[in-house]
């Protein structure tokens, strides 16, 4: 193998890939005090039912129904795809983004409508991305109504010269307004259902390139024994789409207490539920290879890689105890793996504890737990 790159002696870090979540939360908050408010421009048909904050929001559309809506990206992801020359499966990944946001209140997705924008046009390249989001809105039994393409040469940039994209979604979905699930009734010691992810999926892309692309130690077109195929197969692997087992969940009338899409922030997306409670986790699968690969290429800190990455738990749900079994079996039968990790404490500070590695998770970040 040849040399590896040299990282920093305490280990690499997002900010020094080149994204800055502090810096983020500061910009977010900013448009927030002015987007915000826009809410009371709307009374009756069209009203939000929630707080901006929650994996989606609820428009209430009248006679007891809800729509709920969520928008998203794929992030550096298509960095990975150009590199690869692979598009595919990232369409897959623009409705999983979406879709598994929407399920989160509960809702039904039902459509989708996607945002592209090129460098150049390349036919190939789009019909790619068109089957990949058709077999992702065929596995989440949605319709993709409509979107748009805008070739913007000058305002996206990439790897591979005229190949540049920038590829989102937003997603609609329907729930009964009495039915909208967003974690006010749980209670101490309701327990938290971990769904495995399929990988890496959307979310730490940039942490995952500096570590394993830059430098000499691996390309995408390395073939690694523990991964069982190429570094680029395994970054592009698609997005889990969780509609199916948790809409079957849903609907065997489950007392479902709150889902979390397990994205950027990792496990601490627990913690945007409403209930003034954090969680303590006593049991974590094994991450797939993938995530020891990263973290030991890059020394990346345990905080760092639980804090940036779903590190093999792509969804979570929270729920009754009497309920905990018949959510680990629909799971089961889904084919999907399922773990029981733990459980509900109350906590006003929302504080998400991974007890085998000691860390503490708050406000979207984990660092060392003290004591």
């Amino acid at each position: 193998m040849e040399d590896q790159p040299s990282f920093p002696s305490q280990g690499l870090t997002y900010v020094q890939a080149g994204v800055d979540a502090a810096s983020k939360e500061e910009g977010l908050q900013k448009l927030l005090s002015w987007v915000g408010r826009t809410s009371a421009f709307r009374k009756g048909i069209g009203a939000p039912v929630l707080d901006i904050g929650h994996f989606a929001n609820v428009l209430d559309i009248g006679h007891g129904l809800g729509l709920a809506i969520s928008t998203d990206n794929v992030g550096t992801k298509v960095l990975i795809a150009q590199m690869v020359g692979k598009y595919d499966t990232l369409g897959v990944d623009c409705v999983a983004v979406n879709v598994n946001d929407v399920l989160c209140v509960g809702a039904e997705p039902i459509a989708l409508v996607d945002y592209i924008a090129v460098a150049q046009i390349h036919a190939t390249v789009l019909e790619e991305m068109g089957k990949g989001m058709y077999l992702g809105a065929q596995e989440a039994g949605i319709a993709i109504v409509g979107g748009e393409v805008a070739q913007v040469p000058d305002l996206v940039k990439g790897p591979k010269p005229g190949y540049a994209f920038d590829l989102s979604a937003t997603c609609v979905g329907i729930v009964p307004l009495g039915q909208v699930v967003v974690g006010r009734d749980i209670r101490e010691g309701d327990r938290v259902i971990g769904l495995a992810s399929s990988g890496i999926h959307c979310n730490g892309l940039s942490l995952a390139r500096k570590a394993l692309l830059e430098g000499s130690t691996f390309k995408v077109d390395t073939y690694v024994p523990e991964l069982g195929k190429t570094v680029g197969e395994e970054l592009l692997a698609p997005t889990r789409i969780y509609v199916a087992v948790v809409m079957e969940m849903l609907r065997a009338g489950l007392r479902i207490k709150a889902l979390a899409h397990i994205s950027g922030g990792g496990l601490t997306n627990l913690s945007r539920v409403e209930a003034p409670v954090g969680f303590v986790l006593q049991k974590l699968p094994e991450p797939p290879a993938i995530f020891s690969l990263i973290q030991r290429t890059g020394q990346v800190s345990d905080a760092e890689m639980y804090t940036v990455f779903n590190m093999g738990i792509g969804f979570c749900v929270v729920v009754d105890p009497t309920d905990a079994a018949s959510v680990l079996e629909i799971a089961t039968r889904h084919g999907i793996r399922a773990y029981q990790l733990g459980y509900a404490v109350a906590d006003p500070a929302k504080k998400v504890l991974l007890k085998p590695k000691g860390l503490v998770g708050v406000e979207g970040r984990f660092q060392a737990a003290k004591g």
